[in-house]
């Protein structure tokens, strides 16, 4: 099984440092899951010492501001790879013609955006804390059982040790799950094969992956190793917010409450709208489009790339990063209307991208 994996797998000769990708992100998982794993075992989800414990691990653990920072880091490197890695899917008509492929790909997306909404409260800081409280009562716009579905996520009245006690076991369970479906996302893009840059079908152009391919990855695994390094040995606090140094405090409300940098385009989606439940529905609608299969209206090269998506993929992703932007300022003029600008055109881009 490994040897048809990784060894003599057939690959298309066509294809470029755009399909290394899919290897990085399975490298960092296993990172990501490594330093979870080392730091759990320092970790302390009691509502008084979840704070300190982090502390502890940063200044008296051997090591252990490594292992923090790299976990802090390599999830936003995770999320910027894995958007890379959908928006070159959408380029390659990926959503079409490997259906299967595609969807338990969003399926990890989802398990993903989870894990990290779940593994930002752990810490327990002032963002942590009003993150989780903003984020888990958008469940409160579901009619007639939000209030009550709001109180169980809780395990109480507000956000707090029965919250992060349950946050801390699924943040762990969630990446176990996640590695399965990984496994099987891989099992099935090698039923299928990938796909490549100009859109052929055909077996009659490809080589082993091994040694032509597997040495290719090398490449940017260095580049990320630098990367990494750099980050986590001179700015590690660089893509985290300076107000989750603070310990969480229930009386004091940041003035600017946002999520991390990955997800300020979900953020601004959802409060680019005034009603909860719209600003719900439009958040889901978001993510779960990707879900849906596309469907071709005719049988005469199914696999053939359309330039019109292109063009309506670059859109979408100029869009997304404007969201990021807005996100990442407060609802006041210009942002607000600037915002519910893009948020109309970021949904007609996603809504061309299922044209056949």
């Amino acid at each position: 099984m490994i040897n048809n994996s990784l060894v003599d797998l057939p690959t298309p000769t066509t294809i470029n440092y755009w399909w290394n990708f899919g290897s990085i992100l399975g490298v960092c998982l296993a990172s990501q899951i490594t330093t979870g794993i080392l730091l759990a075992t320092q970790y302390n989800s009691n509502l008084n010492t979840a704070f300190e414990s982090v502390i502890h691990i940063s200044r008296d653990t051997n090591l252990g501001w490594i292992l923090r920072f790299l976990h802090l880091n390599l999830a936003s490197l995770f999320f910027f790879l894995i958007y890379l890695h959908m928006f070159r899917g959408i380029f390659n008509n990926s959503p079409k013609t490997k259906k299967l492929v595609w969807g338990t790909g969003i399926v990890i997306l989802i398990l993903l955006i989870a894990a990290a909404f779940l593994g930002y409260v752990l810490p327990w800081g002032q963002m942590s804390f009003w993150g989780a409280t903003v984020i888990t009562n958008i469940f409160s716009a579901i009619p007639y059982l939000g209030k009550t579905l709001v109180n169980w996520l809780w395990g109480g009245f507000s956000v707090s040790q029965p919250t992060l006690t349950r946050f801390f076991a699924l943040h762990f369970l969630i990446p176990m799950i996640l590695t399965i479906i990984v496994l099987i996302h891989l099992i099935m893009l090698h039923q299928t094969g990938s796909s490549n840059p100009i859109g052929t079908i055909t077996n009659l152009d490809k080589v082993e992956f091994h040694p032509y391919f597997s040495t290719k990855d090398f490449t940017p695994f260095l580049i990320v190793i630098i990367v990494m390094i750099i980050l986590t040995t001179q700015n590690p606090l660089l893509l985290g917010d300076a107000e989750n140094s603070n310990e969480a405090n229930p009386l004091a409300t940041p003035i600017h409450i946002q999520p991390e940098w990955y997800f300020l385009f979900a953020y601004a989606i959802l409060r680019s709208i005034p009603s909860k439940l719209g600003g719900v529905v439009a958040l889901l609608a978001s993510v779960m489009r990707f879900l849906i299969p596309i469907r071709s209206k005719t049988k005469k090269n199914p696999k053939k790339i359309n330039p019109t998506k292109i063009i309506i993929t670059w859109v979408l992703i100029r869009t997304l990063l404007i969201l990021t932007w807005i996100g990442a300022n407060p609802v006041e003029p210009p942002y607000e209307i600037t915002g519910q600008v893009t948020r109309i055109l970021f949904f007609s881009a996603i809504a061309f991208t299922a044209l056949p």
